[in-house]
This record gives structure tokens, sequence and C-alpha cells, in this order.
């Protein structure tokens, strides 16, 4: 007798829709979708796409507002090694890798787990890394108007590993920064060397 019980919560219909276009893309392949490996992949297709692309379903700057506090530290915060995990919007293939953010309060600090939601809402999206840079930065300055906002990505793209230029080590390096950060040499070469 198994204790484990697997709750999938799915909109139905946008799941036997994508499922259907799947099912067409392996008989275009030269597959047959009936044969035993593959009679349950649409659905699975379908289910993977809709997890990884749950972001749209979200609002960053509400996530961050669901923690906000008033705080008047004003001292550079750091959260780094955010594991993302994205797809490319040219290929739909993942790039997967790291963001660093930081900010410097001007009044209100939010939670520091709020970070690393931001940073999925936006990945989880179809996307380019240098607007998912962007992306994060813009919304943590619009949300907490903080002194300057600091955010690097690092990733890899398996868009460039497994096709065209075949580069396996390869990583893609993105920055974006607004206020201290952008105007502050030294206030940035501390957020560089804080990641480090």
């Amino acid at each position: 007798m198994s204790n484990y019980t697997r709750i999938d919560e799915y909109d139905t219909a946008k799941v036997n829709a994508i499922a259907e276009h799947v099912r067409a893309i392996l008989t275009l392949l030269g597959e047959d979708p009936e044969r035993e490996g593959l009679q349950k992949t649409p659905q699975r297709v379908a289910k993977s796409r809709l997890f990884v692309t749950q972001g749209y379903e979200q609002d960053p700057i509400a996530i961050i507002n669901s923690a906000k506090f008033k705080e008047e530290y004003q001292q550079m915060i750091v959260v780094k090694d955010i594991e993302l995990y994205s797809m490319c919007e040219h290929h739909l293939l993942p790039f997967v890798g790291k963001a660093h953010v930081a900010y410097i309060p001007k009044g209100y600090i939010t939670g520091l787990s709020k970070i690393a939601r931001v940073v999925q809402a936006f990945a989880r999206r179809l996307q380019v890394q240098e607007r998912l840079t962007v992306q994060i930065r813009d919304c943590i300055q619009e949300a907490l108007q903080p002194l300057g906002v600091a955010v690097l990505i690092e990733a890899a793209h398996t868009c460039m590993q497994m096709r065209g230029v075949e580069s396996q080590n390869s990583i893609t390096t993105t920055s974006a920064f607004t206020g201290a950060f952008l105007s502050q040499s030294k206030t940035r070469d501390e957020f560089l060397q804080a990641i480090k």
C-alpha cells in the first residue's frame, strides 16, 4: 500500500489543447504518439510547459508588497546565488543559472524570500536573459523605491549547448543597476565583491 498521492492542479482545457499540439508535433517528427512510451507524453509536456511558464500568473510587485516593512536600515542587502530556471523564447529550450540581487533601502525593506520569488516569477516566463535582468531590477525599484538596485545573472543556455554553436561551457552574464549602483563605482564594486 502506497502513502504517496500526487496532486496536480492544472487547467484541464489548457492541458488538453497543448497536448493535442504536442501529439501533432510528435507525428511530424516521425514518431508514433500511440507507442507505449509516448502515450502520456503530450499531457506531460503540456503540464511541464504550464509549470515552467507559471510566472505569467504571478504579480511580482504584489509579491514584494506582501512582505514590505518600514525600516530605517540603509546599508546594502544582498541575496546571492538565487537559482533560476527559465525558457529561451527563441527556441523554447531552458537556460539555467543564478541571480544575485542587491538593494539599498530608503525607508522600506522586503522579506528576503520575496527577492527570490520575484526572480522566479519573471524567470518562469518565455524570456531572454537581458530582459529578465532588467525586469527584476525595475520591479524592486518600483516596489521599494530604494537608493539603488543591482542585479547580476549568470546562466548557461541549452540553445547554445545542444544546437547551433554547441558551446558546452559558455556562461552568459548580464547586469542592470539603478541609483547608487549606477552612479557610484565604489558601491557597485562592493556588490560585485559580495557576490564573488
